[in-house]
């Protein structure tokens, strides 16, 4: 709505952030409302106790509440934060490694099928691409299966990012890091690194293809 909200999300697991999302924003706005009623009516207190020096029930009252609302934002938090890092059976693992300023990608389930994937420059993109995050090879993944990345690097830290799927993981040299994606709808998710690696970082686009299985079979054998 108005360009406001987070993408649509297109995997299990960004609908649970979006839902989280949802939830820690209705108590912030619920703690602003509050406050800022409290606040406001205080303009208008003409109330003086003279002999007021403390107020055990008071302050025992608006220091358990703020706890318990704390806990309401803890718990869903960290159920989220397990289930991102849960790793079910992977039907496909996809090795991705950063470089300045291009992404190198390695399936090694099928022949080791290996490419680089680079942003495609202004004056070479088509009229229906999408400046500074097309790329000239796409990642092209099966739709309905359990995605396994693995994520390095070779020069600096980058970090593979891809909004509509929930997927954020840091590529450090001598480090593999590892994380898992289920693409519910076919289509084309852009992302780009999210990590600040010196200058024109932001040309490090990612395009995953969400593809039916049969398309991805197809894909792959003619590599």
């Amino acid at each position: 709505w108005a360009n406001l909200g987070l993408q649509d999300s297109a995997s299990p697991l960004m609908e649970q952030l979006i839902f989280f999302h949802d939830h820690a924003l209705l108590i912030l706005v619920m703690i602003t409302v509050l406050v800022g009623y409290l606040m406001f009516m205080l303009f208008f207190n003409n109330y003086v106790n003279r002999f007021l020096l403390h107020g055990q029930l008071i302050e025992m009252i608006w220091t358990i509440l703020p706890a318990i609302i704390l806990l309401f934002i803890a718990f869903p938090s960290l159920r989220l934060l397990y289930l991102l890092d849960e790793i079910n059976e992977p039907s496909v693992t996809l090795k991705s490694i950063g470089h300045q300023w291009y992404w190198s990608y390695e399936y090694s389930d099928f022949n080791n099928i290996e490419f680089d994937s680079y942003m495609i420059p202004t004056n070479e993109l088509s009229t229906d691409g999408f400046r500074l995050l097309d790329v000239d090879n796409r990642i092209v993944l099966p739709m309905n299966s359990q995605i396994r990345i693995l994520v390095t690097a070779a020069d600096v830290i980058h970090s593979w990012t891809i909004p509509a799927l929930g997927v954020k993981v840091d590529s450090t040299p001598g480090r593999l890091n590892q994380t898992n994606f289920f693409m519910n709808r076919p289509g084309l998710f852009y992302g780009q690194c999210s990590e600040i690696c010196g200058a024109n970082h932001s040309f490090m686009p990612i395009v995953i293809e969400s593809v039916p299985t049969n398309y991805f079979i197809k894909w792959i054998s003619n590599n």
